[in-house]
């Protein structure tokens, strides 16, 4: 499939100052660029700002964490940094407090943070630090060359590292919080407290203008804004689906009028369901099989989805398998549409199965009817340009980019500007 190389994705945003700037870069309001990479083995994102070493994303971390050197320095209690670090306090953590008394200094109180992954949802308690991050200022087009900066981040111990990425040494929290990466970013480099993910690929943190591609035609690709919203005291990205959900424009009948409440995450590799919302939900897209390709035998089911069909006779287009598409009527007017391509996974050479998946009551930390009603994955979110705005409280999307023949891919991480 050919992809034209002349389309531009520009996105602007906005955001708020955390904290003073000390490091190179300081103060020239440009973003900072960094490539993802997605790791096969567990479907985890991460960018390598420590150093050149990875960090997983993930978007509802409130800090950022990682191992530490056994002479670190450490935070203490009484700094805001410290009150910032508690202010989100990991589900299911046994773990309370500010801090501990300095081994060294009895008078003095080392502070602790809760870094909490998000994969085993295990959490530890251990010293507030600051460490070197790093990633590329950009004009949008091009890295122009590496910033560094001095960030707040929590310690972990080895064993926090169980189920990430093999060489993931933490992980950068993205969520709604002082001392998230986008949110330091911004205090460092005097810019928007915003960012975008263009997943499997890129990421841009502080605004726009982003391209994709080397063009000289500029289109504005995002499909709208829908605003942000709270869900109990998580500090990750909710948004809510006042229009419903439907399946090929016909709406799926949920059990009551309950706000249809969507959280985003980028360490779950497919979108999940509240079990009430699940089964009208996948009986909708069964349906419209049978309506679409009513001479499909479909094979048995493939772990962990229900829904598999021989993909040999599903018909290919620029959009994915032509298969009815899900729609998200979302506050503000717009609606996210997700096609083939986003809701079709490839589980062997002959088998497509819907990849929407039942949540796991206390899987990750909310159980039952508590939980929101969906949580949209990583696969859902791949080729799909989403700018998280967090000065606006909103959320912007374009919608899938290779019906427009553009990949996140596109991004040249190679040539330097002049």
């Amino acid at each position: 499939m050919w992809y034209p190389k002349s389309i531009v994705v520009v996105v602007a945003a906005m955001a708020l100052c955390v904290l003073p700037c000390t490091a190179a870069g300081e103060g020239t309001g440009q973003p900072l660029v960094t490539k993802i990479t997605r790791d096969p083995a567990t479907a985890l994102y991460t960018v390598p700002i420590k150093d050149g070493q990875p960090l997983v994303l993930d978007l509802s971390g409130p800090i950022v964490w990682s191992t530490c050197p056994a002479d670190h320095r450490t935070l203490e209690c009484n700094s805001v940094a410290c009150m910032r670090a508690h202010r989100f306090h990991p589900p299911n953590c046994p773990h309370t407090g500010y801090g501990k008394p300095d081994d060294d200094n009895p008078y003095r109180c080392k502070c602790t943070a809760h870094p909490h992954n998000p994969v085993s949802g295990d959490t530890a308690s251990e010293d507030m630090t600051r460490v070197e991050l790093s990633a590329n200022a950009t004009d949008g087009k091009n890295p122009l060359g590496p910033v560094s900066f001095t960030a707040v981040t929590s310690c972990a111990p080895d064993s926090l590292l169980a189920k990430l990425p093999a060489g993931a040494f933490g992980v950068a929290g993205l969520a709604r919080s002082g001392l998230s990466f986008p949110a330091q970013v911004a205090g460092k480099q005097n810019v928007p407290n915003t960012f975008a993910l263009c997943l499997p690929s890129v990421g841009i943190f502080g605004g726009g203008p982003f391209f994709l591609g080397e063009a000289s035609v500029i289109t504005l690709l995002l499909a709208g804004y829908t605003p942000l919203r709270k869900f109990r005291e998580s500090p990750g990205y909710f948004i809510q689906a006042s229009k419903g959900i439907s399946v090929d424009q016909a709406p799926v009948p949920l059990p009551d009028d309950a706000p249809i409440i969507i959280g985003l995450s980028s360490t779950i590799p497919y979108t999940e369901l509240r079990p009430d919302v699940y089964r009208p939900f996948i009986d909708a897209f069964d349906r419209g099989m049978m309506v679409w390709n009513a001479k499909i035998t479909p094979p048995p089911a493939a772990a962990p989805f229900e829904l598999c069909y021989n993909s040999s006779k599903l018909s290919p287009t620029r959009r994915g398998y032509f298969v009815p598409y899900v729609n998200l009527g979302l506050d503000g007017g717009t609606s996210w549409t997700m096609y083939g391509v986003n809701s079709m996974v490839q589980v062997d050479r002959r088998t497509a199965c819907f990849a929407f998946v039942e949540m796991k009551e206390g899987k990750t930390g909310y159980g039952g009817r508590a939980a929101p009603a969906m949580v949209i994955g990583g696969f859902q979110l791949e080729r799909n340009l989403v700018v998280f705005d967090e000065e606006n409280q909103r959320l912007g999307f374009t919608g899938l980019l290779t019906a427009r023949g553009l990949e996140c891919g596109h991004f040249n991480f190679t040539t330097m500007a002049a």
